[in-house]
């Protein structure tokens, strides 16, 4: 029994990291339902509007984000070196670059009309869309200062203040949206634009929030994040943009896919693309457990790193990889089983119901396959190895995965033409190569720290 009491140890401190994530994870989540449902509430016309202007504005917040994490591994590193003297350098070097990059995204203000056209969003839907993007845009400088703040109080094995801050925007986002979108308190309604404004508010909110925990903390205050000297240093911009700007990329070519997924099945019909928009949403909100694990696996790998406890994060590693296999495995089982319910939730329409059945059956498979790959990713992540992981991920999904998939969908090459089925088909193998590959790279590092 004794033997095993390292590995009990180890995962009570990832879960105790991981499940504020978890909940931060969900609710942000809430905060697109909300969107989605108060704009749809105002007209059809105002949602379709959010929801392409949102996905014109997602990828620069996603990199805006990828870039922010790259902080965690060099916060906790010096959290577990107990230089807690430095700490307070590499934060404000995060928070220039992410400031940085959030006003170069404002020029995108000047492309938006030509992105739209370009896109042959129809003229009706221009109108409530750039209006939307526009406010969106504004929001980043706030997002930005948010992640840079959010990543240093995670850095040092804080994560319950995220899910708390997340849970106040939550709380400011649904009533700013009933104001702005339906118009209250003398104010005129905007409709789909009023929930960019909305969102920009929030922003703002949480980035005062954390930057005010950050500050009367007893855990953060200390660090005195805002009280040393302004003084810029090439060399921490470098090291920092050699962590982040891989990790941002990674996730462009994650996000990216699962649009090409969806561009691809479009003259397949609405049906396919709805069961594929199915799979897609749900596998997206299940997979927020093993994100949060994978994270705290960042978090906590880079912290013993720091102490010069390698053997530790070997036993950190494997317990979070079979925990987080269990739990993919008791998700993936409820999925088949629930399928239909579950389908029900997002649509009646039989036709649909139909084709996404088999498609959530392959999303149940895909799980396990998303849940080893992203803790060897965020394993990575902890070792400071990102460039790596997004070559083998270039590899995995677009070089093999989506090739392959549209092989199998679209063409009769190997088989008769499997549609959204052999996409997804695709994905799982090119993501289960990302598994191994990531595995490999991840033992290599660890036998590397061991000599």
């Amino acid at each position: 029994m004794h033997q095993f009491s390292p590995y009990r140890m180890e995962l009570k401190h990832v879960l105790t990291i991981a499940w504020p994530l978890l909940i931060a994870q969900l609710t942000q989540i809430g905060m697109g339902v909300a969107d989605t449902i108060m704009a749809g509430r105002y007209s059809a016309l105002d949602m379709a509007g959010v929801a392409v202007g949102f996905s014109v504005i997602s990828p620069m917040m996603f990199f805006i984000q990828g870039i922010a994490l790259g902080l965690i591994p060099v916060v906790s590193r010096l959290w577990g070196k107990q230089e807690h003297s430095n700490i307070a350098m590499q934060s404000r070097h995060m928070m220039y670059i992410l400031i940085t990059i959030s006003l170069l995204f404002l020029n995108v203000y000047w492309l938006i009309n030509p992105i739209l056209s370009w896109f042959d969003v129809p003229s009706d839907l221009q109108s409530i869309t750039h209006d939307y993007i526009v406010y969106m845009l504004f929001s980043l400088p706030g997002f930005a200062i948010y992640q840079a703040v959010r990543q240093t109080c995670e850095g040092v094995s804080s994560t319950r203040p995220t899910m708390l801050i997340m849970f106040i925007g939550l709380l400011v986002n649904i009533p700013a949206n009933a104001i702005f979108i339906y118009g209250m308190f003398g104010l005129p309604a905007m409709g789909g634009a009023g929930c960019g404004l909305a969102t920009m508010i929030v922003y703002l909110v949480m980035a005062m929030a954390t930057i005010i925990y950050s500050k009367v903390s007893p855990l953060m205050g200390p660090l005195k994040l805002y009280s040393q000297p302004l003084t810029l240093d090439i060399a921490i911009f470098k090291d920092l943009l050699k962590i982040g700007v891989p990790i941002a990329l990674t996730f462009l070519t994650e996000v990216t896919l699962f649009a090409a997924v969806a561009i691809l099945l479009a003259p397949l019909g609405y049906l396919q693309v709805a069961a594929h928009q199915v799979a897609i949403n749900f596998s997206s909100i299940v997979f927020m457990l093993p994100l949060s694990i994978a994270m705290a696996v960042a978090i906590r790998v880079s912290y013993l790193l720091g102490k010069g406890d390698a053997q530790t994060t070997i036993i950190t590693i494997r317990v979070s990889r079979w925990f987080t296999i269990l739990c993919a495995t008791v998700t993936a089982s409820l999925t088949i089983y629930f399928a239909t319910w579950i389908i029900s939730i997002y649509t009646k329409d039989i036709a649909v119901t139909d084709y996404a059945i088999p498609i959530l059956f392959l999303a149940a498979l895909f799980q396990i396959s998303d849940a080893i790959q992203v803790i060897s990713a965020n394993a990575l992540r902890g070792y400071k190895d990102t460039s790596w992981m997004l070559g083998l991920c270039i590899i995995s999904y677009w070089v093999i995965g989506l090739p392959l998939g549209v092989v199998l969908g679209l063409t009769d090459w190997l088989v008769p033409a499997m549609a959204a089925q052999g996409l997804w088909i695709g994905i799982i193998v090119g993501l289960s190569i990302a598994a191994v590959l990531l595995h490999i790279r991840m033992k290599y590092f660890q036998h590397h720290y061991m000599q």
